[in-house]
């Protein structure tokens, strides 16, 4: 039998759903993001800052996760709009060690949140996972930082049973600077450290060599000529051409023999959802062109 609702029931009803609404408000904080990492790990549990840093650039460079309008744009990452940090009212502010400069105008704003991703010998990807743990933890999202870690594992799986064919061959992850430099992923980066989580072998032995300048010449890829190359990111449009008509380019094993590989754009200084989108894309590169050995 349905139950008789009075007005004592409904009220008592309204009360304990605005409780629940409450109690969920408070359990969120509101956060800023001055890291990308830590944004991009803040996301993944499913908690939208309301204000980041460089979100223009982020849009374009990151492109994942999609961040909306409403977040508000602090600029700079490396010198944030502290005004309009404290007029967005945090409740916990996300770094990095890279920031800890900032640390004592950052806690005047509200208390701060820092967590390693980028410790040199130290590979990234594990830590973007401990992040997710550690940040879940803090912001009460255990039990969905368990499940995104849970999706992280059985995701890398799939796609190194994908790659399995292609494993035989060594990889170069390289980012264009100009026609005649690049700058090299080793193990100690978070694209090199998901290469092998994806069961390829870096064929860059070295540390990463990754400055704004780009500092490798181009023909240090000819050290590994059964490798492929796989190019992160846009090329520079006044380096397109030229490298297209460039002798050195051109006489590498790669690029004769159409091992050249380009992925869109991909942060890679970036967190957990970084590391994912750069194998995803490059599962689905290799898989598309079918070549293995």
């Amino acid at each position: 039998m349905s139950p008789v609702w009075g007005r004592r029931e409904f009220l008592a009803l309204l009360a304990a759903a605005a409780f629940a609404g409450a109690t969920r408000a408070q359990s969120t904080p509101r956060i800023a993001a001055i890291d990308w990492a830590m944004l991009e790990t803040a996301v993944a549990l499913g908690v939208m800052p309301v204000a980041a840093t460089e979100l223009i650039q982020f849009r374009a460079g990151a492109v994942e996760p999609e961040i909306p309008e409403t977040v508000a744009d602090l600029g700079l990452r490396g010198a944030p709009n502290f005004e309009l940090l404290q007029l967005t009212r945090p409740d916990l502010i996300l770094i990095s060690p890279f920031y800890t400069r900032y640390t004592g105008r950052l806690e005047a704003i509200a208390p701060v949140f820092s967590l390693p991703f980028y410790v040199k010998g130290e590979p990234p990807f594990a830590k973007a996972l401990a992040a997710v743990t550690a940040l879940g933890e803090k912001l009460g999202r255990a039990e969905e930082a368990r499940r995104v870690l849970g999706e992280t594992e059985a995701a890398l799986h799939a796609m190194r049973t994908r790659l399995a064919g292609f494993a035989a061959r060594p990889t170069y992850v390289i980012n264009i600077g100009d026609a005649r430099h690049f700058r090299a992923f080793g193990a100690d980066s978070m694209f090199g450290d998901v290469l092998g989580r994806l069961g390829l072998a870096n064929a860059w032995v070295d540390r990463s060599q990754f400055t704004f300048a780009a500092p490798v010449p181009i023909e240090h890829l000819a050290a590994s000529p059964d490798a492929r190359i796989v190019v992160v990111s846009d090329i520079p449009v006044e380096a397109r051409e030229t490298l297209r008509n460039s002798a050195i380019w051109r006489a590498l094993p790669a690029v004769r023999e159409n091992r050249v590989v380009t992925l869109a754009n991909v942060a890679p200084y970036g967190g957990i959802t970084a590391g994912m989108r750069f194998a995803r894309l490059l599962t689905e590169a290799l898989s598309v062109r079918g070549e293995a050995l």
